[in-house]
């Protein structure tokens, strides 16, 4: 593993006791309770981290949208950069935050993406999605899938063009309800002539280990080599697989099994050597590729599923958070004029 990592990892006191979710604890607080509260440690300490990197007040603006979604309402955050001519329309990021589809925020990512906004004058809508257990499959897929559709709907209220750019990202779950958008998105005429552009895939999920296809297995074999690794394990993928209640091969929650990829928008891929997943974004960028859509992908060596999170400032951190700014002007970079 990545020397650097390893330094910073064994000397970081939020890691010498993890959490798992099936585990009995001392505490009151149960399993799940106790998980969400140690990634809410973890963001904390990122928003710390990143506090000094963001772009004045006055740069950006903050909204937060309230909206109707099949039994209740979701919360987007849209940040919009302030100093913007009248009639001019800027492209849109439409993020869904990590955490397994049991935990995570709007928190999560809030000062990443203040950065973005700003640094790259796109228009970002972060969306809160509703987690399982309270919300089992396919509650939170279909949540993002409403903040698509209310994208593309309220584009004056974003101040947002889609021809300047209409990208779909997320990291991890959220990188795969992304890619589940992109492709929902490719069949539904709802979004003839204003159709997502492109694709950010942070360490995506995108096939359940029960139902990997026949043909790639050969080329699966993270989750077995990584089974035990730091940040992200095998016991903890499955537990949070089981409690989402998702059926294996639904291509809602298993992308990789939909019966097409060509189609999708552009996609910029990342993945890390020592994560259970690796191999889930390695194949995902060549059969992608091989469908003929256009892919860049980049895999960071020796580290773990979140490392970025965890070790924003170690160097393959600094990289991935650079990465994906030029992976997002990639993405853009071909935007259609209206």
């Amino acid at each position: 593993m990545d020397s650097e990592f390893l330094a910073a990892f064994a000397n970081d006191v939020r890691f010498q006791a993890g959490v798992s979710l099936g585990a009995s604890t001392d505490s009151d607080k149960s399993p799940m309770d106790l998980a969400r509260e140690q990634a809410r440690g973890l963001v904390d300490a990122s928003k710390v981290y990143h506090a000094a990197k963001l772009p004045p007040a006055s740069a950006y603006q903050v909204q937060d949208k309230t909206i109707p979604v099949e039994g209740g309402t979701i919360c987007l955050r849209c940040l919009i950069p302030t100093g913007i001519e009248d009639g001019v329309g800027l492209p849109v990021l439409v993020w869904f935050h990590s955490g397994g589809w049991i935990v995570g925020d709007l928190d999560q990512d809030d000062s990443h993406l203040r950065s973005i906004c700003v640094e790259l004058q796109l228009c970002v809508v972060n969306v809160d999605y509703r987690l399982a257990p309270e919300h089992p499959f396919p509650t939170g897929v279909n949540d993002a899938y409403t903040a698509v559709k209310w994208v593309a709907d309220n584009t004056d209220t974003l101040r947002v063009s889609l021809f300047k750019g209409f990208v779909l990202g997320g990291d991890s779950a959220g990188a795969n309800m992304a890619t589940v958008c992109a492709h929902l998105a490719r069949d539904d005429p709802f979004f003839e002539g204003r159709e997502p552009t492109g694709q950010l895939l942070r360490e995506p999920s995108v096939v359940q280990e029960e139902v990997y296809p026949a043909e790639y297995k050969a080329e699966l074999l993270s989750m077995e080599e990584f089974k035990d690794g730091p940040l992200l394990n095998r016991d903890t993928l499955k537990q949070c697989r089981a409690l989402l209640q998702a059926p294996p091969a639904d291509p809602r929650i298993s992308p990789l099994l939909f019966a097409t990829h060509a189609g999708v928008p552009r996609a910029f891929v990342t993945y890390n050597g020592a994560d259970p997943l690796r191999d889930d974004g390695r194949l995902f960028a060549r059969v992608l590729r091989e469908a003929g859509v256009p892919t860049k992908e980049i895999m960071y060596p020796g580290v773990p599923h979140g490392f970025h999170y965890s070790f924003p400032d170690i160097a393959l951190g600094r990289k991935a958070d650079q990465d994906i700014r030029d992976g997002l002007r990639w993405l853009l970079a071909d935007g259609v004029s209206e």
